[in-house]
């Protein structure tokens, strides 16, 4: 069989159903009408003589053939985007998912700023790299940060990473919880508590799952699952209402009535790396790399002290990947 010559205007009409799920959405990720949507599909599964969606009343699914096919056109697409980008001169700016206002991420935005003042940073706070992934490889977003080892890995192979910190990791308390007093809280101390961990979250999904293995064994229990909450201050009142402690970082937002310990014995590290499209070159990746090696030499951002924490799948992909980056 002959494959044919397929539009790369028709892998993104594929991808983008497949991605969504929904035919309605996916059109309006591309900017196009269903309609014409619909018939870009059609002309994928004609050309290629197969059925790749099921689709009812209800709901949209992918078929056996679909399923083979997602992987392939994503790569043909990243293939394409990274010929454009090649022969692509603009000095439009880099937009940069930092998560949060403080944190590792916005830490480096800050820098790179700084460092390279005649390129333009814009920034958005989203709600973790799961989310932030599939901007990432579609292509709506440059550069994001977290933990990458949570990230399924067809996804993880149209994107390019490499380590940044292991921030360590603390709980938040309500600030008459029993452990409030301490400066920092052991592990073990959490025994029979219950914390939240942005489990209901989509999008936080590498976070939750960096949670579960850290409470595993330790009698620990993940909060309910909850929707996703959407800024500081929901953030702040949920949390207050529900009176839950939560995992976090060292470097996390002020909430009034609660107070931030870090955790020992052992001490839990939370492994962040820079994640971005394949095919993206930019000026303003140039710098955030730059602060990166700024850091890892100067801050020992990647020192792993002795008696932490780290799952290890996330030090295997920390070993596979960081021999690119060592200093000289």
């Amino acid at each position: 069989m002959t494959l044919p010559d397929i539009e790369p205007r028709l892998l993104r009409a594929f991808v983008a159903v497949a991605e969504d799920l929904h035919f309605t959405r996916a059109a309006a990720r591309l900017y196009v009408a269903q309609q014409a949507l619909s018939r870009d599909v059609r002309r994928v599964e004609r050309e290629l003589g197969a059925h790749l969606f099921e689709r009812t009343t209800r709901q949209v699914s992918l078929t056996a053939d679909g399923a083979r096919l997602l992987p392939y056109a994503r790569r043909v697409l990243a293939a394409y985007d990274e010929l454009a980008a090649a022969w692509t001169h603009d000095e439009r700016p880099l937009l940069v998912d930092v998560g949060a206002p403080v944190g590792t991420a916005s830490q480096l935005l800050a820098d790179a700023r700084e460092l390279v003042r005649d390129v333009e940073f814009v920034a958005r706070f989203h709600s973790g790299l799961t989310g932030a992934a599939a901007e990432l490889v579609a292509g709506r977003l440059d550069v994001s940060a977290g933990r990458v080892a949570g990230l399924a890995p067809e996804v993880l192979d149209l994107l390019d990473h490499r380590p940044v910190r292991f921030e360590r990791m603390a709980v938040l308390l309500p600030d008459d919880h029993r452990l409030a007093a301490l400066g920092e809280v052991p592990l073990g101390a959490l025994e029979g508590e219950t914390l939240y961990a942005a489990a209901g979250n989509p999008a936080t999904a590498e976070w939750t799952d960096l949670a579960a293995r850290l409470f595993a064994g330790r009698g620990i229990a993940l909060a309910e699952a909850f929707p996703e909450i959407d800024g500081p201050e929901e953030f702040a009142r949920v949390i207050r209402k529900r009176r839950w402690s939560v995992l976090a970082s060292t470097e996390f937002i002020q909430v009034p009535g609660m107070v931030l310990r870090p955790l020992v014995n052992p001490v839990p590290l939370s492994p962040i790396s820079l994640v971005w499209r394949k095919s993206l070159r930019h000026p303003g990746l140039r710098a955030l790399h730059q602060v990166i090696d700024r850091g890892v030499a100067a801050d020992g951002w990647l020192d792993v002290p002795a008696g932490s924490w780290l799952p290890a799948v996330d030090m295997a992909m920390y070993e596979q990947i960081r021999g690119r980056y060592e200093q000289l």
